[in-house]
């Protein structure tokens, strides 16, 4: 036959690298997209031989499988751009007043069919090939629960792009407000540190402090007791022990027992526990029991050593 086989809006069908001579009209559906595609079926104009109408339903699958897999990418590239520009935008200062920098899926979709002229069939199956595809598209699919991932098409609330695309000027902006809060941050954390080691240098003197203040405070205390004991072996006293608070308030003034009571209770504990020449007991004295303190060191035997 002279003519060349021809399909509408499809242009040329080469087979195993020739021509197949015929005139046919095709019809066929999509399926989906990612390389699934319908049925197709094929009624030439003139006769030919059967083995002719084999091979060009072959090469037209595979020839409508690349074209549909061009119009799923431009579809992706506009969604891509449309996506990323919202994004920016919300980013430098949200000129259009978005409430987020997700965008509802049906607002996406008009603007997507109104650039490209495809079908919202053709839409929905750009998102399928996203949400089937393993690599990193640079737009998040989500759901009424935002924390939730989708799992289908119909699941899908709202698009969102990874990548704003932001204008000079605005990542001139971002960059030093990233800066300067950086800057901000080093200094506060600088200051806290530098408080930190203040505090903890003051903290360090005033134990310090309170534990040789402790110290001096246990020498009057034996110096006390002792003497109390001497002067009742001369019997200048009448009892061989004395009253803890009685030494006590002969020792602190009353203006400073307040400030003062953690270095006394820190001075008895330490006399209980380490000081064996004083011994702690408790007595009725003028009709009420109290602890006392007991030297329990004869006085010849401090004179002997002193």
């Amino acid at each position: 036959l002279p003519h060349p086989w021809k399909f509408p809006k499809l242009g040329w069908i080469r087979c195993s690298g020739s021509l197949v001579p015929g005139m046919f009209l095709c019809s066929g559906d999509w399926v989906g997209a990612g390389g699934a595609v319908g049925v197709w079926s094929c009624t030439p104009t003139v006769p030919v031989p059967p083995l002719m109408c084999v091979l060009v339903p072959v090469c037209a699958l595979q020839f409508c499988q690349a074209k549909q897999k061009d119009v799923t990418m431009a579809v992706l590239q506009e969604l891509y751009n449309y996506l990323s520009v919202q994004a920016g935008n919300f980013e430098c200062g949200n000129p259009e007043n978005l409430k987020s920098k997700c965008i509802w899926v049906s607002e996406a979709q008009d603007h997507v069919l109104n650039v490209t002229g495809t079908s919202t069939r053709k839409f929905k199956a750009a998102l399928d090939w996203i949400l089937n595809s393993n690599k990193d598209l640079g737009i998040r699919l989500k759901g009424r629960d935002m924390s939730e991932p989708v799992s289908s098409v119909e699941e899908v609330f709202c698009l969102e792009s990874v990548h704003p695309q932001m204008g000079l000027g605005c990542r001139f902006r971002r960059a030093v407000v990233t800066a300067i809060m950086n800057l901000f941050l080093f200094f506060w954390s600088l200051i806290t540190l530098w408080g930190i080691l203040l505090y903890l240098r003051y903290r360090w003197r005033k134990m310090e402090e309170e534990e040789q203040a402790m110290y001096e405070m246990v020498k009057k205390i034996i110096a006390v007791v002792q003497d109390h004991y001497k002067e009742w072996e001369r019997n200048l006293e009448r009892y061989p022990y004395v009253g803890i608070f009685h030494v006590r308030d002969s020792l602190i003034p009353p203006q400073s027992r307040k400030k003062m009571k953690r270095v006394w209770e820190r001075a008895v504990d330490f006399l209980a526990s380490n000081e064996s020449r004083i011994q702690t007991e408790s007595h009725r004295v003028a009709g009420e029991d109290m602890l006392v303190w007991r030297w329990t060191q004869p006085s010849y035997l401090s004179d002997s050593e002193h």
